[in-house]
């Protein structure tokens, strides 16, 4: 029996988000022939298989749960956040089932189709300075945030914890399950919640994970998503000491790995999924005994101007 603890709870919409989970998570693994062997082997998670299309359906759906279940969001709250996308649209889709109005602060310069999934889900969007990233989209929320502090549920994904949680209850487990002789594992850096929660999920089980953090190697990058924390407002749930290493990729790196990957495996990738897959396999080169797993976020369904420069 689900205990009550506010009388703002809604319980019928406590128990869909709750049967609403079956849509979350589970996603398949894929083994990168081309970089394993008796030796080495690269595997990943297909993020984008399940509701919304990525990875950020995990953080987004942990952190609505706990908010329905703290009774801070219900049909007469608006859910509000930053977003440079794909936590906007996995809010937007978990949220557009659940019957909950969203307001999302999004940098102008947003691709194309994230806008349009946006709008077509109903989506309230302030755009805010294509010049200040999701860090200026977080500092209109948070004002937002005080000014109408009755209107808004802040989710704040960058501080939340249910962000991390999410991937330490899910993801981590999901890996542990299919590649339970996993040595190391890697994923780049945004909100951070996927490596820190699924690497901190990861230690707890097995110490020996070696963790290794992706970081882009300037503030002026193509991969959606991650940040460079060196020039950028480092996000709340961030713990530097949890990575064993960190290693740099570039875009050119990662939209070489694009290519390659749908030349050779009929797959196309993001550019953040492709500099996560770099990184993987950059750390599984001329090693032995390595079993590299990491994440893909999300698939090009989302990135046309991308794919269209690449002429594929």
């Amino acid at each position: 029996m689900i205990e009550l603890k506010s009388n703002n709870i809604d319980s019928v919409l406590l128990r869909d988000a709750i049967n609403l989970g079956n849509q979350i998570g589970n996603t398949s693994m894929q083994l990168f022939q081309h970089w394993s062997d008796k030796h080495v082997a690269v595997l990943a998670k297909l993020e984008w298989m399940q509701l919304s299309g990525s990875v950020k359906a995990r953080a987004a759906y942990g952190i609505i749960l706990g908010a329905i279940r703290e009774g801070k969001l219900n049909k007469e709250i608006r859910l509000l956040d930053a977003t440079s996308g794909n936590t906007g649209i996995a809010y937007a889709e978990i949220c557009h089932q659940l019957g909950i109005q969203v307001t999302l602060c999004l940098p102008e310069n947003a691709s194309i189709e994230r806008k349009r999934i946006l709008e077509n889900l109903g989506v309230e969007i302030i755009f805010t300075s294509p010049l200040e990233g999701t860090d200026g989209a977080q500092s209109v929320a948070l004002e937002l945030s005080f000014k109408y502090s009755d209107k808004y549920f802040y989710a704040d994904q960058y501080k939340n914890p249910n962000n991390w949680k999410a991937h330490y209850d899910s993801t981590a487990l999901e890996i542990l399950k299919c590649v339970p002789e996993i040595t190391h594992f890697v994923a780049g850096l945004g909100t951070t919640g996927t490596f820190i929660g699924t690497g901190r999920r990861l230690k707890d089980e097995n110490a020996n994970i070696h963790l290794v953090a992706l970081h882009p190697d300037s503030a002026l990058h193509g991969m959606e998503g991650w940040k460079h924390l060196d020039t950028a407002v480092v996000p709340g749930i961030y713990d530097a000491s949890l990575a064993d290493e960190n290693a740099e990729v570039t875009t050119e790196e990662a939209y070489e790995t694009l290519i390659q990957i749908y030349r050779q495996d009929g797959i196309l990738l993001s550019p953040s999924s492709a500099a996560n897959l770099t990184g993987a396999f950059k750390l599984a080169k001329n090693n032995s005994n390595y079993i590299v797993v990491t994440i893909l976020p999300d698939n090009a369904a989302k990135y046309g101007e991308v794919i269209k420069k690449l002429g594929l």
